[in-house]
């Protein structure tokens, strides 16, 4: 049974058994935010720029490294000074759905050498739990953290039920390295796994694409996970800071009421 009230980022600090997922929460409490940003942006240079706009206000950052028109190792440190520059973790949302052997070369190698700057990375399960040991195999040595596509925000989805369970299973086999989820429910009554929802947004309920939204108070409070995803309803805005500030605060209020 889940319980109705939550341990502080802070305290959840001890019970992560995943660097990635320590040093999170430690962010989390130091900032006072449990905002990441969704930077779904093409230009290379403007997503950089949004960055540097919000970077105080978010305590993760998920990028799509293969939307961008273009990529260099100069963009890598770029964006890397940002993050230290604005104390927050970098999450590239690859999502990787192959065997082991090959998500090992998508992760440690290639163009982007994802493991090299990403502090977090995403999978789905279904090739099995192969996924996660190739995945591991590369990640876990930099003291990376991949979380768990257990549960997706678009209509239709098929990340439910059994398959949702499944990926709670995998991640207590492999509680070093899977350091949570993405989902729209908390699905874990262990401190040390974190939840992070994405499809949060105020102003509508769903795309034309199948997006579904909710806000941030029903994501943190009646579905009790932890992380809110923002995308659209921030970079879109005229005034991403502003916006980006009313979402953190929003959150962070919806986390002291589970408290």
């Amino acid at each position: 049974m889940q319980s109705n009230k939550k341990l502080p980022y802070a305290v959840r600090a001890a019970y992560c058994t995943n660097p990635t997922a320590k040093k999170l929460c430690e962010r989390m409490a130091e900032k006072k935010t449990n905002l990441c940003l969704s930077a779904d942006i093409s230009d290379p240079h403007a997503l950089l720029n949004l960055v540097e706009a919000v970077g105080s206000e978010i305590c993760l950052l998920k990028t799509h490294v293969d939307i961008l028109t273009s990529f260099d190792q100069v963009w890598v440190h770029a964006l890397q000074a940002l993050a230290k520059k604005h104390a927050f973790l970098i999450f590239e949302d690859r999502k990787f759905a192959d065997i082991g052997h090959t998500v090992k070369q998508q992760y440690g190698g290639g163009l982007y050498r994802i493991a090299d700057w990403a502090d977090i990375v995403n999978a789905h399960i279904v090739p099995g739990p192969g996924i996660i040991e190739g995945l591991k195999s590369v990640g876990l040595t930099q003291q990376r953290g991949l979380l768990l596509l257990a549960e997706m925000s678009s209509e239709g989805s098929w990340a439910r039920g059994d398959y949702t369970q499944a990926n709670v299973a995998l991640a207590e086999q492999h509680r070093d390295f899977v350091m949570g989820f993405i989902t729209q429910h908390q699905l874990s009554d262990h401190p040390g796994f974190l939840h992070l929802t994405p499809g949060v947004q105020w102003q509508q309920t769903q795309d034309c694409l199948g997006q579904q939204y909710i806000s941030p108070e029903q994501a943190i409070i009646q579905h009790k996970t932890d992380i809110v995803i923002v995308g659209r309803g921030i970079y879109q805005a005229e005034q991403p800071r502003e916006q980006a500030q009313r979402y953190r605060k929003a959150a962070w209020n919806a986390y002291q009421q589970v408290l």
